[in-house]
């Protein structure tokens, strides 16, 4: 499937800048390349892709837009809404047929509601998303790590790889006592793809794609 998921153990983990440097790098090897952020409550994440030259709608980036930054079941209720995801799914269908491959950026963690019944697990493997998990390096990285990859599997999600993502500045020995990558693939049987540093400016595409670079970019593409 050419797409893949980019999703997390928590709000605030650094999905969107994980998804921005894996855009900066990519649009460099994908002639067309298409970004997506399926649902969003509250601003941020959608206009910020707008920017980016990809010559996608806002619309087409984000199908589904509330007002108010909350779980997505939450602000729908609040503007008396219903969630669409046969909307979602068709854009995403469409967006694949269009483009070469496809990054989309979920909402909140995997354990985060997209509606009453599902989680963005649940949307990951009924999509068949492949999926990779931002983890944020900071401590409690470790039981998130572990609790999100569980939760993977029991919805059989096709989880291909975990990011390490510096939320702030860390020293190298820093990375390794919060988010150790051996103990963090011995316990949790997926590799870790890389780390990312730290970005004051997360706007800096070249930055962003020379960090993207060091990651394991093959195990995150189709097969």
């Amino acid at each position: 499937m050419n797409a893949l998921l980019i999703a997390g153990t928590d709000t605030d983990a650094g999905k969107t800048v994980v998804t921005t440097a894996l855009l900066a790098y990519w649009r460099k090897h994908f002639r067309n390349l298409g970004i997506m952020k399926p649902i969003q409550s509250g601003t941020g994440d959608r206009e910020l892709y707008s920017q980016l030259s990809l010559n996608q709608s806002i619309t087409e980036i984000t199908p589904l837009y509330f007002e108010a930054p909350l779980a997505p079941p939450i602000a729908a209720a609040k503007e008396n809404r219903d969630i669409d995801l046969a909307l979602v799914w068709q854009t995403l269908q469409n967006l694949r047929a269009s483009r070469d491959f496809v990054l989309i950026e979920a909402l909140g963690g995997l354990g985060s509601p997209v509606t009453a019944e599902f989680t963005v697990a649940d949307l990951a493997a009924e999509w068949r998303l492949p999926t990779v998990l931002v983890v944020p390096v900071r401590l409690g990285a470790i039981a998130q790590a572990v609790a999100n990859v569980a939760l993977a599997r029991q919805a059989r999600v096709s989880l291909k790889g975990i990011i390490l993502n510096c939320v702030q500045a860390r020293s190298p020995q820093e990375i390794e006592d919060l988010t150790p990558p051996e103990l963090i693939q011995s316990l949790t049987n997926i590799p870790v793809l890389g780390c990312l540093p730290y970005f004051a400016d997360p706007t800096n595409l070249d930055k962003l794609s020379q960090a993207a670079a060091a990651l394991d970019l093959d195990l995150m593409l189709p097969s």
